[in-house]
């Protein structure tokens, strides 16, 4: 019984002197800012001045905050656009290379009007190709606007550039995904 006793008393001044240590330490861990002169302790982190976040309000800040646009434009927009020749390639289509390529889909805004991407289509067969691209234009994951592009004709080996539009600039995009639709 005595042992018991002393087995307790000796834990409880363990634990005491464990939490006198933590406390002792926890008053000690602190930092002054240098250049404000501000004390930080374990206790005053993060709690001077707690203020919510402002919602973004003008476009400059949406656009640092994707979530706060909401805009979407409904549907499925078709465009037509002229295609510029680059140029005639070998005919490489087979069992390893498709028919058609597509490549370069970059994103650019032009101030005050609209988004506006670059696509090269390139037709690797030896017969003429109609083909239709999806580009869709995102904003964090969230489409913005879903696009049919009706590509001119191609013929054999013939690399095409076009270019697409997007929506307003005043819509907020940060990527845009295309794709081939339909070789016919």
């Amino acid at each position: 019984m005595e042992q018991a006793s002393r087995l307790a008393t000796t834990t409880a001044v363990a634990v005491l002197a464990i939490a006198l240590g933590v406390s002792a330490f926890a008053q000690t861990a602190e930092f002054r800012d240098p250049k404000t002169g501000k004390v930080w302790t374990p206790y005053n982190v993060s709690k001077d001045e707690q203020r919510a976040a402002a919602p973004a309000t003008s476009s400059q800040d949406k656009a640092f905050d994707p979530q706060a646009q909401r805009a979407v434009i409904e549907g499925v927009s078709v465009q037509r656009p002229r295609a510029q020749l680059m140029g005639v390639l070998p005919v490489t289509a087979g069992p390893s290379v498709p028919l058609v390529t597509l490549d370069g889909a970059s994103l650019q805004a032009v101030p005050g009007e609209r988004w506006i991407t670059a696509l090269y289509v390139t037709n690797n067969s030896g017969a003429r190709v109609d083909v239709v691209v999806g580009c869709l234009f995102t904003n964090a994951g969230r489409k913005v606007e879903d696009t049919r592009v009706i590509v001119p004709p191609a013929g054999p080996g013939e690399r095409l550039a076009l270019q697409l539009y997007g929506p307003r600039v005043d819509m907020f995009v940060d990527q845009v995904t295309c794709q081939i639709v339909s070789p016919t």
